[in-house]
Formats: C-alpha cells, sequence, structure tokens
C-alpha cells in the first residue's frame, strides 16, 4: 500500500519516509515513530493498517542523518545496535519530526503515535514548545515509552493516551505508577504483558493484548482526529 519518499529536513539532512494513504477519504493525519529497530517491516505494517482505516499516514526514518537504510533484528545485538544509533540522533528527532508533520494536509487534525523509543518521543511532541513555524499536533499515543516516568512533569499540550505493559522490566511499574499519579488528564491503561506486546516479530508480542490497546488507540483517533 505505502511508498517511500525523501524529506528534506530544515538543516539540510535527507530523511526517507514511509507514507501510506487510503483510498477513500483521508480522515486525518498519523506520524508513526519507530522503535530503536529502524523504519522496518513491522512499522510498515502498522503504518498500512492505520491507512486502511481512512488516516494519512507517515513515518520518517529516524536513524537516517547517523546512518541510512537501517533496519534491525530483534537480537541482543539489534538492541545494543540500535541504543547507540538513538542515541547520536535523539536530540535531533523532534525536530525532524515536526518537519515531517508538514506532509499531512494542514486542514487535516493530526497525530502522532510511537513505540518503544517511538513512545517516548510521541510524548515529548504532546508537550513540545512549538516555534512559530511549526505544526501543533492534536493527540499523541505512546505505547511502552521508557522516558515517559522520568519526564512526568511535563505539561502535555493535546490529549495522550500511553500504553504500559506490568512485566516490562525496562519500565518499572513503580515508573509507571509515577506517571499514572502525575499525569491523571491521561488516558492511560496497563496491561498484563511484557515490552513490546504490540509487535508481532517480538517474542514478548501478545496478541489479545495488542488487539485491545489497538481498539482503544483506534477510539482516541475517533474521538480527537478523525472527521
Amino acid at each position: 500500500m505505502g511508498n517511500m519518499l525523501n524529506l528534506t529536513a530544515r538543516d539540510g539532512n535527507v530523511l526517507a519516509v514511509y507514507q501510506s494513504k487510503p483510498d477513500t477519504v483521508v480522515r486525518g493525519g498519523l506520524v508513526i515513530l519507530q522503535e530503536i529497530f529502524g523504519l522496518n517491516s513491522h512499522i510498515r505494517s502498522v503504518c498500512d493498517s492505520f491507512a486502511e482505516q481512512g488516516w494519512h499516514v507517515v513515518s520518517p526514518a529516524l536513524f537516517d542523518p547517523a546512518e541510512p537504510d537501517i533496519e534491525l533484528e530483534y537480537t541482543s545485538q539489534g538492541i545494543a545496535r540500535g541504543r547507540a544509533l538513538k542515541d547520536q540522533v535523539d536530540g535531533r528527532a523532534e525536530s525532524d519530526i515536526a518537519d515531517v508533520l508538514n506532509l499531512i494536509d494542514r486542514e487535516l487534525r493530526c497525530a502522532v503515535i510511537g513505540y518503544c523509543w517511538g513512545g517516548s518521543l510521541a510524548w515529548r511532541m504532546a508537550c513540545r514548545t512549538v516555534q512559530t513555524s511549526e505544526r501543533r499536533i492534536d493527540g499523541a499515543v505512546c505505547y511502552y515509552g521508557g522516558e515517559l516516568p522520568a519526564l512526568s512533569s511535563m505539561t502535555p499540550t493535546c490529549p495522550a493516551m500511553a500504553h504500559f505493559g506490568k512485566k516490562d522490566a525496562s519500565i518499572p511499574l513503580d515508573g509507571v505508577e509515577k506517571f499514572i499519579s502525575a499525569q491523571p488528564q491521561v488516558i492511560s491503561h496497563l496491561y498484563d504483558a511484557d515490552h513490546g506486546f504490540n509487535c508481532d516479530q517480538r517474542g514478548q508480542f501478545s496478541a489479545e493484548h495488542a488487539a485491545v490497546a489497538r481498539q482503544r488507540t483506534d477510539s482516541f483517533l475517533d474521538k480527537f482526529i478523525g472527521r
């Protein structure tokens, strides 16, 4: 369904972007934010699944400024490589995402949805101080974003939803509870699941919990983004 295109960011760096558009009337825009494994087949399939529901979806290859065309395996080696690449580009990621938002018609409402590292970025975008030339997002959905507990004092400027796994050792439950307590306006959900439960290419995948989280995400989008 989708296709690749290139976007020149404000600093001149070129990012690959996966775009997926519906055949029917577009309901709104979504920016899908990757895990630390790159803009891989899983993320592209997520984009396509949302496009099938009527969304114009774009997903940037956020590692490209450091190293283009990165798709990593869900292994310990992939995790280590992904973390190293994340550290190289994390400081510029919000700016790149803001540039990617311009690919979506400004007449449409737009949300960001992120997974893992992307979940943290989605929260940061929800709380971002928007520059004059930047577009404001209308909603954010964060799947198991590891930074959320540490960033629980930030203030979102749009509706937000957060999904967490109770068995996620990388985001201890006390940190999740801290975030939920500090952010009562965020629609937060806890699942009896591990980190990465939404990804069908990972050993932690839970079809049951992924389906419930998707239903909740769809309802959120219907309420705040769709037309």
